[in-house]
């Protein structure tokens, strides 16, 4: 896939988002807010259930390996997703609008941090995830 069929897949996707309504600006906007890693923490932990956010760390991982070049068959050990889930991922990786890429590029490019805070965010969610299981962004 060239450049500009590239875009243009991006562009045909954005379209299809409705970016601009009041939920979905203030959710952008929210996001944007957050200023470390506790408030984010707590942010996502409040909007999100355990199991969403597990799994959308289990995508950007995927996504991570790859861009590695890792095969589909290993990534579905490590992350549990199935094949379809991957090769979506695979193909926004490609041609989407660029947020894993943007995203992947930074993390990259960053100082290892020592770990993600531990704190709990607000004490009212007690629900534990299972062993084994959350946000991973191992490298």
């Amino acid at each position: 896939m060239n450049k500009n069929t590239s875009i243009g897949v991006a562009m045909s996707l954005r379209k299809n988002m409705a970016w601009n309504t009041k939920e979905n600006r203030q959710l952008v906007e929210a996001i944007l807010a957050l200023e470390n890693s506790a408030e984010t923490e707590a942010f996502l932990r409040d909007l999100m259930t355990e199991g969403e956010i597990t799994e959308f760390g289990k995508r950007l991982e995927a996504a991570r390996l790859l861009s590695l070049d890792t095969q589909y068959n290993s990534i579905i050990e490590s992350t549990g997703l199935s094949s379809t889930t991957i090769a979506r991922i695979s193909k926004w990786l490609k041609a989407s609008l660029g947020g894993y890429r943007l995203i992947l590029s930074r993390l990259s490019n960053q100082p290892a941090r020592n770990a993600f805070s531990t704190a709990n965010a607000g004490g009212h969610h007690s629900n534990p995830t299972k062993p084994g299981k959350g946000l991973s962004l191992s490298r």
